[in-house]
């Protein structure tokens, strides 16, 4: 792809819907072919229209422009690596019309060879000063956890290094690989080394290995809570207000956690009384929204509620899931619905042990 520009987006009140973007595109993409294709007044002309047209839908779209080739212009929709907007990119791709001389892609895909490597503040990264070694830890076998090696890292310069190293990532791998395939990514330099290096070139097959086990190992692996035992945990606050938790302390003996690798976090902030806690129309709201929630989210379907802690005007409510694309949607349009009622945040997030929840272990 040639030449690209970026650009996040700003606010209008115009579209409402896949749909009603895409026909205000089909009506001016002559005109943002042009101007992607003669790379002038981009940001004017097209950048700054489409960002506002965007950000009325559900949220946290950034995108990429530039010419595929000399006859199609491609416009790649992307998260920017935030997983609860992940399925809503690729909706929105799915619903794009066929249009003559352009190209829609969901998150960055992988690039050919000749166009991984950049350049950051005049540091070069690509496969010649780039390789990895894996890290394997006996107590959590399913994770991917790599780190990388940059040859010229400096500690002063870990910040633009990291950046490098994860646009490299992103261009060799392609963005939704890089989110939902690796656990974690360490990055240091020669002097920090302590296993054989592995060229990273070879890192694209030895996720696809390590992914295929990780299917066969989980395929078909569900929950059935209905026998389990949840507790009621209580603890003081370091500003003296009580916090009250219900965890289901059967499902967090499970050993295999890894099969449903996501967690599903709700936070829902309220006005609390002195002690911090919600009054009695706050209580059946929240509840509400949490019988809808579980409602949608099926144990059986492979949605794990693990329970829910509240304190000093929040509460956190806590799912473990096998995807993250059915979560995300659900909790959206039940968020909306309840906008009017409750302040509710969420984020979803890849946790294969259930890391989370070691805060409720010392107690149980």
């Amino acid at each position: 792809m040639g030449l690209f520009k970026k650009f996040r987006n700003k606010h209008t009140t115009e579209i409402n819907t896949n749909e009603d973007f895409w026909n205000w595109f089909v009506e001016n993409e002559k005109s943002f072919f042009k101007t992607v294709r003669e790379r002038q007044q981009i940001e004017r002309d097209f950048l700054d229209q489409l960002a506002q047209k965007l950000d009325k839908l559900i949220g946290g779209y950034n995108f990429l422009t530039g010419m595929f080739d000399e006859k199609t212009a491609e416009l790649i929709i992307t998260a920017d690596g935030v997983v609860k907007h992940i399925v809503f990119v690729e909706e929105l791709i799915q619903a794009a019309p066929s249009i003559d001389g352009w190209r829609f892609t969901a998150s960055k895909p992988a690039l050919p060879k000749s166009h991984q490597g950049i350049i950051l503040e005049d540091m070069p990264f690509d496969p010649s000063n780039l390789n990895f070694y894996s890290n394997e830890n006996p107590n959590r076998p399913d994770e991917i956890n790599i780190t990388v090696v940059y040859d010229n890292y400096k500690e002063e310069l870990k910040d633009p290094i990291s950046s490098g190293v994860f646009i490299f990532l992103d261009n060799f791998l392609g963005e939704l690989a890089v989110v939902t395939d690796i656990d974690f990514v360490y990055i240091i330099g020669p002097d920090k080394i302590e296993k054989e290096l592995i060229p990273i070139e070879k890192l694209k097959d030895f996720i696809i290995w390590r992914q295929k086990e990780f299917v066969e190992k989980y395929e078909g692996t569900l929950y059935n809570t209905e026998n389990d035992k949840y507790h009621s945990l209580e603890a003081t606050l370091e500003n003296g207000k009580p916090l009250i938790a219900i965890i289901n302390t059967t499902l967090l003996e499970w050993d295999r956690k890894a099969s449903h690798p996501w967690i599903l976090l709700l936070e829902i902030n309220y006005e609390g009384n002195e002690y911090g806690m919600p009054n009695d129309q706050y209580y059946e709201i929240m509840d509400q929204f949490e019988d809808e929630l579980m409602e949608r989210l099926k144990t059986e379907q492979g949605y794990l509620n693990v329970g829910r802690e509240t304190a000093d005007g929040l509460r956190k409510v806590y799912f473990a899931c096998k995807d993250f694309r059915t979560p995300s949607k659900v909790t959206a349009e039940i968020r909306f619905k309840y906008q009017d009622k409750l302040n509710v945040e969420y984020n979803i997030y890849k946790d294969k042990y259930w890391q989370t929840f070691n805060q409720f272990k010392p107690t149980i």
